[in-house]
């Protein structure tokens, strides 16, 4: 058998350049033979590995880990638990904010990402326990809040905040009024729980729907219908309390629990709540004061000039 030359690092490492040039990738020994020579990756890995043709012991990943930076995935470095912590501090402390498991690579740690760190945390790989991840981990060190593990809201607790927040500035939340104060929670996501049936509530409602129900405050998008018969019920009402007719500027209207003038006006004019739009108050008024006329009319018509019937 014809005795093999001796290798050097330099030799493997000039033909692993060449390969990750080629394929933009590093050699592996399942990697084949090494173009314009005798030998192959096979053959170089074995070689490090048992210590022949003047090589120290060592193996083609882990060669090429030490000398090109290559992630040789069974020599990976073990992690702690305040290992992870630290680096993430240190990623709050750049960006203003913790990191998640799609953060991209961890700063200063050549071959590391969050997204690595995260699946050894969750199968318990490089040392760690398992059963964990990267939100988990940084909810129990730092009460970083973790979206997946978020607290169950109650409707006696939302009301709770609803009341603060109506003490606090005298108006009523929307589903858009931000940061509920005092906690890490938005009105938005009350919102979405309500509707959706998240975080231990049922589904099916809003929070305007909520305060409707709870609170008697005016629901915008799920008021009653109206009739045009109704709405003159009303203006009847109002000038007889008043000796005037109602415009848009009258304010509330009278005996009911939220509606007003102004609003009605608006659902005459566009065609909302059921009415069929182009009309106003004052338009309503004359055609039904026009009616009344008539009316009054046929009754003093005399008996003798009516139809036979």
């Amino acid at each position: 058998m014809r005795r093999r030359s001796k290798l050097t690092i330099t030799q493997i490492l000039t033909w692993a350049d060449e390969f990750h040039r080629q394929h933009g990738s590093w050699p592996r020994k399942e990697s084949g033979p090494i173009p314009g020579t005798d030998e192959g990756w096979q053959n170089i890995d074995r070689a490090l590995r048992m210590g022949w043709r003047g090589l120290a012991r060592s193996s083609l990943p882990k060669l090429l880990a030490l000398h090109r930076g290559y992630r040789n995935k069974k020599g990976l470095p073990k992690l702690t638990e305040m290992q992870i912590v630290h680096w993430a501090e240190a990623w709050r402390r750049k960006t203003k904010r913790y990191p998640k498991r799609h953060s991209g690579p961890v700063p200063g740690v050549p071959g590391e990402t969050w997204a690595r760190i995260n699946n050894a945390l969750v199968h318990g790989l490089r040392g760690l326990p398992g059963g964990s991840s990267l939100a988990r981990l940084l909810a129990e060190y730092r009460s970083v809040r973790n979206d997946k593990q978020l607290p169950r809201f109650t409707i006696p607790g939302i009301l709770a905040w609803v009341d603060a927040y109506r003490r606090r500035t005298g108006a009523w939340p929307r589903y858009t009024s931000g940061k509920i104060e005092g906690t890490d929670e938005t009105w938005t996501a009350v919102d979405m729980a309500l509707r959706n049936g998240l975080r231990g509530l049922p589904g099916g409602s809003s929070l305007a729907q909520l305060l409707a129900q709870q609170r008697g405050v005016k629901n915008e998008k799920r008021l009653p219908p109206l009739t045009v018969n109704g709405i003159w019920a009303w203006m009847v009402s109002h000038h007889c309390r008043t000796g005037q007719w109602p415009t848009a500027h009258s304010g509330r209207v009278i005996g009911t629990r939220w509606e007003t003038w102004a609003g009605v006006a608006a659902a005459l004019r566009r065609g909302r709540r059921a009415l069929k739009g182009t009309s106003s108050l004052k338009q309503l008024r004359l055609n039904k004061l026009a009616e009344h006329a008539r009316a009054k009319d046929d009754e003093r018509e005399p008996q003798s000039q009516r139809p036979d019937r």
